[in-house]
């Protein structure tokens, strides 16, 4: 017989539409928005240009109000207002110029009145896991484009949130970092179960990344396909090019082009 496992539902979002105001016109953004993010999974986000992905992400993060529908975090309304339980990490890293990179990676810590203790052991503990615990005295100019998304990714993790949440986090970076930042967030997703919100451009990023891919249509931004796979599990460490040659992976690559040109 077989189980059925009810997974936890981090996020739910229930006929979510926005539409805004700009100088000349009404712009319809999102339409008819019907989603569930659960517990552990990898969500990736493609579209075309325009089509309302940042957007969804500003929404769940709380940057943003839709114009109707219902946006559920663990069950329950969603604070209008940005917290900790949705943790953002951006295409440009908002590190403070003015602190180190320990200090920039505990600030979130600071502002809730952590102890020092703790503070220590949790940049100490993230910032072994994103591989940077040399340069922990180091100003973030001092540091690398790849370098700086890895502090901002520590930074966001060491707050502890529901959902990591990130806007094209490596859209800036060349090809060689990009594909090494993929490694580093795979990995760091399977040792922390968190659970991440992505949004890409990248066909093969999203397959490389995400256990849940969601594909939207030019604009109003409407959900069109919504696909589960496998292969970020599958992948082991450092072993991603071999994926890309893979029957299943070109397949779901052709797919999902085809979704979004047509």
């Amino acid at each position: 017989m077989k189980v059925t496992v009810n997974k936890t539902k981090v996020i739910e979002m229930k006929h979510v539409e926005l539409t805004y105001e700009t100088d000349s016109r009404q712009v319809y953004a999102l339409q008819n928005i019907n989603l569930e993010i659960e517990e552990g999974s990898f969500v990736c986000v493609l579209g075309p240009s325009g089509c309302g992905k940042t957007s969804l992400l500003r929404i769940i993060a709380g940057f943003q109000q839709p114009t109707s529908g219902d946006v559920l975090l663990d069950g329950k309304s969603m604070s209008p207002k940005p917290d900790r339980h949705r943790g953002v990490v951006f295409q440009q890293h908002t590190l403070y110029p003015w602190l180190n990179i320990k200090e920039n990676v505990e600030f979130g810590l600071k502002m809730r009145k952590v102890s020092a203790e703790e503070r220590n052991q949790t940049v100490k503990h993230y910032l072994d896991m994103v591989g940077l615990s040399q340069f922990s005295q180091s100003a973030p100019y001092e540091l690398s484009g790849g370098m700086k998304q890895r502090a901002s990714i520590a930074r966001v993790l060491a707050n502890d949130p529901r959902i990591v949440l990130m806007d094209e986090p490596f859209g800036a970076l060349d090809a060689i970092t990009k594909e090494q930042m993929q490694e580093n967030v795979r990995k760091i997703w399977k040792e922390t179960h968190k659970t991440f919100f992505f949004i890409t451009h990248d066909v093969e990023e999203a397959l490389l990344l995400g256990t849940h891919i969601v594909v939207m249509s030019a604009r109003p931004g409407r959900i069109i396909k919504e696909m589960h796979s496998p292969i970020p599990y599958e992948i082991e460490e450092g072993q991603s090019r071999k994926y890309r040659s893979s029957e299943t992976f070109i397949d779901l690559r052709e797919e999902i082009i085809n979704l979004i040109t047509h």
